[in-house]
């Protein structure tokens, strides 16, 4: 009973051993049997130069009737849009993100209202496409009129030939570590019999703040940085 019983866990152990360095589900060889695999991540990451930048920039106006508040918020918007557009950003890159009205209180010590007036908020998303005038523009909105002025983010308008170059660091990762794990599990790497890729990119977010009237004293100094590309692969093995 000994002998039989020693035997089954040396043969449990070495099915174990087996499925750990095979590395992933089996695969059917050309005859149709199970073929064990070996399955490995690779990923690769290159830094680019943003090249074009969005912010979001808004105005609050304040009316005692809603026409009011609506009226002054269009002249000051209309001010902004056209900074910006005398800042060199194209019409098209000037886009409307939201627009609310609020109807607000005033309250004395004890908690009843004494006073109601009406807020508006417009608030435009703008691509800027010159990114070395991002300080100057962000100036300019700030004397304009713009009394918000969110995050500024960072972007690269064509990301094809970074995440291409992402990718094939990622493809010989994953090969290098296919080589190492096969040599150490004393095993041969077979076909490769899938591929599966993805890629991410992290935007630069600088800051976000908002603003009295009057605009900044000084122009903005604004540095972009650089801005990781990654990709990620999976290579599947058949080893032997």
């Amino acid at each position: 009973m000994k002998k039989i019983f020693g035997f089954t866990i040396t043969m449990i152990i070495g099915v174990l051993l087996f499925t750990s360095c095979s590395g992933g589900a089996p695969a059917l060889n050309a005859s149709g049997e199970d073929q064990a695999t070996l399955s490995v991540t690779g990923t690769g990451q290159v830094f680019v130069t943003p090249d074009i930048a969005s912010i979001s920039v808004g105005v609050r106006s304040e009316g005692k009737t809603v026409s009011e508040a609506i009226a002054l918020n269009n002249t000051q918007a209309q001010q902004i849009k056209d900074t910006l557009v005398a800042e060199g950003v194209d019409q098209k890159d000037i886009q409307t993100s939201s627009f609310n009205v609020y109807q607000q209180y005033d309250y004395d010590f004890q908690g009843q209202p004494t006073n109601s007036y009406y807020s508006v908020e417009n608030t435009v998303y703008v691509t800027v496409r010159e990114i070395g005038s991002l300080g100057e523009v962000l100036d300019a909105v700030g004397r304009s009129g713009a009394n918000n002025i969110y995050g500024v983010n960072f972007n690269v308008e064509d990301k094809s030939e970074a995440q291409s170059s992402a990718r094939n660091l990622a493809v010989q990762s994953a090969r290098v570590q296919a080589q190492e794990l096969a040599s150490a599990a004393d095993v041969t790497l077979g076909e490769l019999i899938s591929i599966t890729s993805s890629s991410t990119t992290t935007t630069q977010n600088v800051f976000g703040y908002g603003m009295g009237g009057g605009g900044m004293e000084e122009s903005v100094p604004i540095s972009s940085g650089q801005m990781p590309i990654n990709a990620q692969v999976i290579l599947t093995y058949t080893i032997k």
